[in-house]
Parts: C-alpha cells; structure tokens; sequence
C-alpha cells in the first residue's frame, strides 16, 4: 500500500523557520517524484515544491524560491522541505504527494496535478506572532 505521512508542522513566528518531513512506504523515492503543496480553505492548492524521481530536478513556486529547500534522503525514504524566513502567508496545510506518471528527470509545481496520485493528510503550518 502506498502511503505519505507528513509531519513537522506547527506555530511559528514570522522570521522563523521550520522542516516539515515526508515519509513514504509502499514505494521508494527512486519509483516517483515527490512534490510539496498547500492549500488554505477556500483556496487553489498551491504547488511549493518538487523533485524529478532522479533527484535531478528541483523546482520552487514564486513565492518560496530563496526560502524553502527540498531535501531527500533516499535510505529513509524520507524528503524534507526547509522552510526559512517564514511569513503570516505561508500559513496553510501542507501536503507532500507522489508523481507516478512524469519522466524521471523532470519535476513541475505547475498546475494540473492530476499526475500526482498519492497524497498524505497534510500538516498544518501556521505562521503568526
């Protein structure tokens, strides 16, 4: 059975930093890209992160580049994503997702998502003095 499980999140002040983790069973990180998203209620989900199932490729929305890191460690089959210099918009779920259809070499946060079929329960993430 494939599974993701997110954890990491929590309060934290503006300026400040956090490491969310994604654990994944059932697959290994050399089977799927792993991408990071978020979604505030009444909002798109907004695509963060990701990297090609080569770890080749990494790629950051806008509004994190400079900020955020994606990291992997293939034998704990765990990724991770950094998250500095927090701000009061970056509150949100976040939710790690497993890409089973795109070239190994390549990684999108561009939307459609259909390509990510696996999806953890998010962590919440919430930024605020």
């Amino acid at each position: 059975q494939l599974q993701l499980v997110e954890s990491g999140g929590g309060l934290v002040q503006p300026g400040g930093s956090l490491r969310l983790s994604c654990e994944v069973s059932g697959f290994t990180l050399d089977d799927y890209g792993i991408g990071w998203f978020r979604q505030v209620p009444g909002k798109e989900r907004e695509g963060v992160s990701c990297s090609s199932r080569s770890g080749k490729m990494i790629n950051y929305g806008d509004s994190v580049k400079g900020r955020f890191t994606f990291s992997r460690d293939n034998a704990k089959n765990k990724v991770y994503l950094e998250m500095n210099n927090l701000k009061p918009e970056d509150t949100a779920v976040y939710y790690c997702a497993a890409d089973t259809t795109t070239s190994p070499d390549f990684c999108s946060v561009v939307p459609p998502y259909r390509r990510f079929a696996y999806w953890g329960q998010g962590t919440q993430v919430t930024v605020s003095s």
